[in-house]
């Protein structure tokens, strides 16, 4: 991981986001380097400046902390707008702590929430930030890799930004889905060389952004290992896994 002197002299660093390095660097990291031992590979092929999309495998809620503390620069993630509106004194915390720590919240409700999430990540990028987003659009339920959608592939057509792969493992031990508890598992995050959405395409075109999405997810595989699943993920039920 980048030392602190390195960070502190780097573009992403300014004084309106003092408290996101105070929290990386003073805090939140600390306790998952103690609790969670995280081993960092491929940071070499985080750009050190411009916009990319960071796309990575979801198993827990734990993911989004792994990589932006391995990470130079800040990775802005796109949450859901309820984890910026809950009242009272929880409430206000947990704002503090998802905007502080790189979220951004997106409305998930009605027909235009999938677009809704889009021109934001478009937004951030154009701002020429890293935007961290999950191609499998929700947590794996049993650990395994589950088919992309096509929304990743589509920003990166219309923007032309790079997409930065990574893997993630353990953090479905660390915070299994459907449980509040945080375990001392080690997690291993890497990640994998740019892909040039260029190659595939152009904009508006449904075959590239379905090939790029299906290379991108190979990308993540090759990375974690994991079973991968040719179907989308779904919500609010857990699969049994193959027994082939």
């Amino acid at each position: 991981m980048a030392d602190s002197e390195a960070v502190t002299h780097h573009p992403d660093f300014s004084s309106n986001q003092t408290l996101y390095w105070i929290l990386k660097f003073g805090i939140v990291g600390p306790f998952l380097k103690v609790c969670n031992h995280p081993d960092f590979r491929g940071l070499e092929n985080i750009p050190k400046d411009g916009p990319a999309i960071i796309a990575g495998n979801h198993m827990s809620i734990a993911d989004w902390l792994f990589a932006p503390l391995a990470s130079p620069r800040r990775i802005s993630y796109l949450a859901k707008n309820e984890y910026f509106t809950t009242p009272g004194l929880s409430g206000k915390f947990q704002r503090f702590f998802f905007s502080q720590t790189g979220q951004v919240p997106i409305d998930r409700t009605g027909a235009s929430s999938a677009e809704n999430a889009l021109n934001t990540a478009k937004r951030l990028l154009k701002e020429g930030r890293l935007v961290g987003l999950y191609p499998e659009g929700t947590r794996s339920p049993d650990g395994r890799l589950y088919r992309g959608k096509t929304g990743v592939a589509r920003i990166a057509l219309e923007t032309g930004v790079p997409i930065i792969p990574v893997g993630v493992i353990g953090t479905d031990k660390v915070c299994p889905p459907g449980k509040n508890t945080w375990n001392r598992q080690k997690v291993t995050v890497t990640f994998g060389a740019p892909i040039e959405p260029a190659a595939f395409g152009s904009s508006g075109d449904s075959a590239a952004e379905r090939a790029l999405t299906d290379h991108i997810m190979d990308r993540i595989q090759a990375l974690t290992g994991q079973e991968y699943v040719n179907e989308y993920a779904p919500r609010g039920k857990r699969p049994k896994p193959s027994s082939e």
